[in-house]
């Protein structure tokens, strides 16, 4: 028997497709649910159905998406539904209603815990209310940094014994070196973009204020006074942001210095060619995958000291956590790394152990088999750290997926 899985989430669920294809490997049949196109999980013949859902809009506008949901949970009929992002999670158990088991991953707490606009924090409330209802249908919350943990048991959000933690959704290491190896040379991508011998800083993500690319932008002319090679990479959308991109005006003051490349799906040669990753975010992010990417490419990082950066950034050890909102800092950090290149190389390397230690693919994977065996037998507040029952592997091996961005 073949568990039937159905995951969750928003546009970027493509994304998680290695994760997807690692349980497929494991025994589960995989169905992907998403508000985005199903072009690539096609291109991995993982079944993929699509629901809609405005991010950017007020809950109210969720219960079409909930009514999508619950019709298609009662078509496909799965053993258990996983959800990731947001607004799915509480989308999710709301159209579940008890129908199957539902497994929520809290990969950070999103615009309205994070921000500190008046808008967001008059809506904290109303998201806290929610998230206690639809603990009532979530059979086990997993969270991906012990912050966010800490914060939904204090405010008594969860059930601690249905709570888990599990850094990330991993990273699959051959794929990534393989997407590497097979991409341009650093050399090759600098000849292609002009950037000659600078000194290259790359930020990877969505460009929006939340992400902290004004502060980094604020940064840019304090490096320059010291290093005058420098040149910061934007990689990232920027159009499909609304209310929260940054102005195109603010990049474009900042040329040459600055260069916004947009979307792009040569992220782990990109990451080759830089000399430092910085992200500078202001949300409490669960464990960004861009820092998985940045710390397996060997790459000093500057992060900021927000919940789920300071999970993969050890300050000193293996780059530099500042404070949000806070140039002179961050500027001061990405000059002392670009100015002493050996203790930038030694921070790097030791990226890339705690990537491979931590946050490999097939470590987390099997961490949520466990959680799904235990489920499944009726067991889900079990010991979490007990062998999960073993399961056939279907014949023969998915295939990998290339690392990149979509």
């Amino acid at each position: 028997m073949h568990p039937h899985l159905v995951c969750i989430g928003g546009e970027d669920h493509a994304l998680r497709i290695p994760f997807l294809l690692a349980l497929r490997e494991r025994g589960f049949q995989v169905t992907a649910v998403s508000s985005g196109d199903g072009a690539e999980f096609a291109r991995y013949e993982l079944p993929h159905r699509r629901y809609a859902f405005d991010r950017f809009g007020s809950f109210g506008g969720g219960w079409t998406a909930i009514r999508q949901l619950r019709g298609l949970i009662k078509e496909l009929r799965p053993d258990l539904v996983q959800s990731f992002d947001t607004k799915p999670n509480l989308l999710t158990p709301l159209a579940a209603r008890g129908a199957v088991p539902v497994i929520r991953t809290i990969n950070g707490l999103g615009w309205v815990f994070s921000s500190t606009e008046p808008r967001a924090l008059a809506l904290r409330p109303v998201f806290c209310g929610l998230q206690r209802l639809v603990s009532r249908w979530t059979t086990v919350t997993v969270f991906q940094n012990r912050e966010d943990q800490a914060f939904f048991r204090q405010q008594r959000l969860v059930d601690p014994e249905t709570s888990q933690l599990i850094g990330s959704s991993g990273i699959d290491v051959d794929a990534f070196l393989a997407a590497q190896k097979n991409g341009p040379s650093p050399a090759e991508l600098r000849q292609q973009l002009g950037l000659g011998s600078a000194e290259i800083v790359l930020f990877v993500g969505r460009l929006t204020r939340q992400k902290g690319i004004p502060t980094l932008l604020k940064a840019v002319p304090a490096v320059l006074t010291r290093r005058r090679q420098f040149r910061l990479l934007l990689v990232g959308p920027r159009d499909s942001e609304g209310p929260f991109a940054v102005d195109q005006a603010a990049i474009d003051d900042l040329a040459p210095h600055v260069i916004a490349l947009g979307a792009r799906r040569d992220v782990p040669t990109l990451l080759a060619m830089a000399d430092v990753f910085a992200f500078p975010t202001e949300y409490r992010e669960g464990v960004p995958r861009v820092l998985l990417e940045a710390g397996l490419a060997g790459l000093p990082i500057v992060a900021t000291r927000m919940p789920g950066c300071n999970d993969v950034v050890e300050d000193g050890r293996n780059g530099y956590l500042v404070p949000p909102r806070n140039p002179e800092a961050l500027a001061a950090s990405i000059v002392d790394l670009l100015a002493d290149p050996v203790a930038a190389r030694q921070m790097g390397a030791r990226s890339i152990a705690l990537v491979r230690g931590r946050y490999d693919l097939a470590r987390v994977v099997e961490q949520y088999r466990d959680v799904y065996h235990r489920v499944l037998n009726g067991n889900p507040t079990g010991d979490a750290t007990r062998a999960a029952e073993p399961v056939a592997a279907e014949a023969g091996a998915s295939p990998k997926l290339s690392a990149g961005r979509q």
